[in-house]
């Protein structure tokens, strides 16, 4: 009985190895043929390299011009940030003139003519300073709003302008090279009350007609 176990066990065991064979063989068989897929041609190889060479040269390029233009970003408006806070010195010489013409105690003296004298020596060094550096005022009295570069900070009634137009220019504006440094604040003209009134019964009128 033992002797008919022992010879099951190794009839089975001898049928399973060679079931596993086939198998083993279709797997050997298959990275053969992957191997044969992915083998390529050497001009495949050499257009494959060109290719990648391609778009590396690519990239190189798109760096090269990021970092240009970086570098002339950083040369034209490195100084924004100072020339920003410049800007309060150009302010306080502006007040200080203020002040000094509007003191009651000054008014018509010698001193008050030859400060102001002094004030507006220093007020043009300055302007020429940003000038140099490409710092220049924007011209705003007598101008059309424009939003890109004022802020109206209030409207003013004026029937001999047309609406719109700045009369008042409460704060310089700046720009350095092309970009604004801070706009002009500034008071636009607006047709009187009365004259609006005038203005929608002649369209009135007109209509009627």
């Amino acid at each position: 009985m033992e002797k008919e176990q022992e010879q099951n066990l190794k009839d089975n065991k001898k049928s399973s190895e060679q079931d596993n064979e086939p198998e083993v063989s279709s797997n050997k068989k298959k990275d053969v043929e992957e191997k044969e897929i992915k083998e390529l041609s050497p001009e495949e190889k050499i257009s494959e390299l060109e290719d990648k060479l391609t778009r590396t040269f690519a990239e190189m390029e798109n760096q090269r011009r990021r970092f240009e233009k970086e570098r002339e970003e950083a040369f034209d408006y490195g100084g924004y940030s100072f020339a920003k806070e410049a800007l309060s010195l150009i302010d306080n010489l502006e007040r200080s003139k203020q002040v000094l013409e509007n003191d009651e105690k000054l008014k018509n003296s010698e001193a008050l003519k030859k400060t102001l004298e002094h004030l507006d020596i220093i007020y043009k060094d300055v302007l020429s300073v940003f000038s140099k550096n490409n710092i220049k005022p924007i011209e705003s009295l007598n101008k059309r709003l424009d939003p890109n570069l004022h802020q109206a900070m209030m409207e003013i009634e004026d029937d001999q302008k047309e609406t719109g137009t700045i009369i008042q220019e409460i704060q310089k504006g700046f720009t350095i090279k092309d970009r604004l440094l801070r706009p002009s604040l500034v008071g636009v003209s607006k047709k009187s009350q009365n004259n609006n009134e005038k203005d929608q019964q002649n369209m009135e009128n007109s209509e009627s007609k």
